[in-house]
């Protein structure tokens, strides 16, 4: 969450006026994340974020705010896409599509116990589940096709060591992608990104999941891998915790039983939740954009990650 595009307090209090949620008190730009521009707004009728969307289109967007709808229908603790009178839920302000979401309780970890992973864990395993019947499709849109476009893009940029790096275990994941074990794994809409920032608690309670602007359907594992790499992994070494990978996994079959071939390729989807996210830091890094406030990632965590993982570093 960034900000692109600057809004007047007098533009932002017109646009929530006409969707009846009254007149703004206050209006904060967010300076976490880099993907789309978010302002926190508190007004008369409760607290809400709004998002102005930089990349994804109208025609993107329907996959992600229906699926959050569907979710918070379900009383997952999601945001909730606010509809105007015609009960549409995604808009136009200044020329763009934007979403107004009810801003949920709570705040991010940054650093995660045990019972942070068994909480996370437990809320996974229930979003696939109550998104499996979820009918819209779409593809992981920072998936495997992704990566094999945007390696040859950002090889050009890294040191040789970086290079052969990318470039090996690019053909890794492929390798994996075409394999009988891997097409058995179960699919469905995934997060894809769930973070420690994009998660909340409140005096110990998960309270809500929020940022699905990555969601996809793609591998209920990779989703798994993905968390297990940010909730239970030691950020200083990229080394995992095994009791928090237990708790978390403990947590996640208390509601879904993981199959045998997503057991086998387990250490291989973290491996492509490394891949991934080291990969597009990268992008971000050597393809920047302007923004009023942005925050960059440093790519070197998950390179150090991977490595990890692939048994290089000890």
């Amino acid at each position: 969450m960034a900000v692109y595009t600057e809004l007047s307090p007098n533009e932002v209090a017109t646009f929530f006026q006409a969707l009846g949620l009254g007149q703004p008190n206050s209006v904060r730009g967010s300076t976490s994340g880099i993907e789309n521009t978010n302002y926190f707004v508190d007004t008369e009728a409760g607290e809400y974020v709004l998002t102005l969307f930089e990349r994804l289109t109208f025609e993107q967007l329907p996959f992600y705010i229906h699926l959050m709808k569907h979710l918070a229908a379900q009383r997952m603790p999601v945001p909730d896409p606010v509809a105007n009178v015609r009960g549409e839920i995604l808009h136009t302000l200044k020329g763009r599509p934007a979403v107004i979401v009810n801003r949920l309780p709570g705040e991010s970890v940054t650093a995660s116990t045990e019972s942070h992973c068994r909480a996370v864990g437990e809320i996974l395993a229930r979003m696939h589940v109550t998104g499996s019947d979820y009918p819209r499709r779409q593809a992981n849109p920072r998936g495997l096709e992704w990566w094999n476009e945007v390696v040859p893009v950002v090889g050009r940029c890294v040191s040789e060591g970086q290079r052969s790096l990318l470039s090996s275990e690019l053909a890794f994941q492929n390798q994996i992608a075409v394999s009988s074990t891997y097409e058995q794994l179960p699919r469905g809409p995934v997060h894809a990104d769930l973070f420690r920032d994009n998660v909340l608690f409140e005096d110990g309670h998960l309270t809500g999941v929020f940022d699905f602007y990555f969601a996809g359907c793609d591998t209920f594992l990779f989703d798994i891998a993905v968390c297990l790499n940010d909730w239970c992994v030691d950020s200083g070494t990229g080394r995992q915790d095994t009791k928090q990978v237990a708790a978390f996994l403990g947590a996640y079959e208390s509601v879904r039983a993981l199959t045998g071939p997503e057991r086998l390729l387990l250490p291989a989807m973290q491996r492509a939740g490394a891949f991934r996210f080291w990969l597009s830091r990268l992008w971000d890094l050597y393809q920047p954009r302007e923004a009023a406030l942005l925050k960059a990632h440093d790519p070197s965590h998950f390179e150090r990650m991977l490595r990890v993982l692939r048994g290089e570093i000890a």
